[in-house]
């Protein structure tokens, strides 16, 4: 079972991620299952809000009787989710969770809570380096979503010694085409030279959008979570504003048709949603699906919540993946990919 955004503010390109797992799903079970069982996905509709996370997810739970919870969004949904469901007491995993928040790295607090992302400490102190080898000497700006998310970014940009000029806090769920303009015309007036947006994806569109309007392009450093192309064009920022944006990620480019995960992914969905366009979204979701296959292949013929979760612990760092960089799943580790690169 999920619980995703698939209405709401933080809904656009999110709200793909589902279908992209039941697309590879339906592709493992047409090719004979996962040790001859069938994989079902149940998707609820949380709106990104952590009240509505919990009661989702207890309906996943007690309702729809999931075997384990997959691919949950969002730092507070997850960390409402792990207290108010009490998921590591009652034993039952979540998977590959979509969020970097750094504190799931404790496994006494989160036992069977397993982040799929780097940490937001680690990306921006990726990025903080990145920074001072490419920009320095040059005004940079910060606008950052106003939770553990934002947080996190803080702690990492403070470790790799990087300051900011302008630094703009939003609350989630505040974004909006208004609230953006006022973000860029405090950048503007500060004649900031370098933007890190470390945002959800609307608030990194509301952004770009607002600087098209005002004629304001600097140099644009978009982060993991918001930094989708296929998302932000759709959401109705010019390319002219993207051209020249650099983000990070860990995934392959969803348009690198050289790479052997991007090319397979792209045949299976684009045969299970026709029309459609294969971004970084799509490929977060069937990645994350493939992993559930490998963990549950290897908990073996009968698994149980508890096989499991011991399968992530003794072989999770060597299942197949498509990122570019290695799993830390271990025995002392629920630590998902390490590293990131830039383009």
């Amino acid at each position: 079972g999920i619980t995703v955004p698939m209405t709401g503010a933080a809904a656009p390109g999110y709200n793909k991620v589902p279908g992209a797992m039941q697309a590879y799903f339906n592709y493992v079970n047409a090719n004979g299952g996962v040790n001859g069982r069938k994989v079902t996905l149940v998707v609820k509709d949380d709106g990104y809000l952590p009240t509505l996370a919990v009661a989702k997810t207890n309906e996943l739970i007690l309702k729809d009787k999931v075997f384990a919870v997959v691919g949950a969004l969002g730092t507070a949904n997850n960390k409402a989710v792990a207290r108010s469901v009490d998921l590591g007491r009652r034993g039952i995993p979540s998977l590959f969770i979509n969020t970097g928040y750094s504190g799931f790295a404790d496994s006494a607090k989160y036992p069977t809570t397993y982040p799929l992302f780097p940490s937001y400490i680690m990306e921006a102190k990726i990025m903080g380096q990145y920074i001072k080898d490419n920009f320095a000497g040059k005004k940079l700006g910060l606008i950052y979503q106003d939770d553990d998310f934002g947080s996190d970014a803080q702690a990492g940009f403070t470790a790799a010694g990087v300051k900011f000029d302008v630094s703009i806090p939003y609350a989630s769920g505040s974004q909006s085409a208004t609230t953006a303009a006022g973000w860029v015309g405090k950048l503007k007036a500060a004649a900031v030279d370098v933007v890190v947006v470390f945002g959800v994806t609307s608030a990194t569109g509301a952004t770009l959008a607002a600087s098209a309007a005002l004629a304001y392009k600097p140099q644009w450093i978009l982060g993991s979570v918001g930094g989708d192309a296929t998302t932000l064009k759709a959401l109705g920022v010019p390319a002219a504003i993207l051209t020249g944006a650099q983000g990070a990620s860990f995934l392959p480019s969803p348009g690198d048709a050289t790479d052997e995960y991007v090319k397979q992914f792209t045949d299976i969905y684009t045969k299970a949603v026709p029309g459609s366009s294969f971004d970084n979204n799509v490929l977060v979701g069937m990645n994350t699906a493939m992993l559930t296959v490998e963990a549950l292949r290897a908990a073996g013929k009968n698994p149980t919540r508890k096989s499991l979760i011991a399968a992530i612990k003794a072989k999770g760092s060597t299942f197949a993946s498509s990122a570019l960089v290695p799993l830390n799943y271990s025995a002392t580790s629920n630590v998902g990919f390490n590293g990131y690169w830039f383009g």
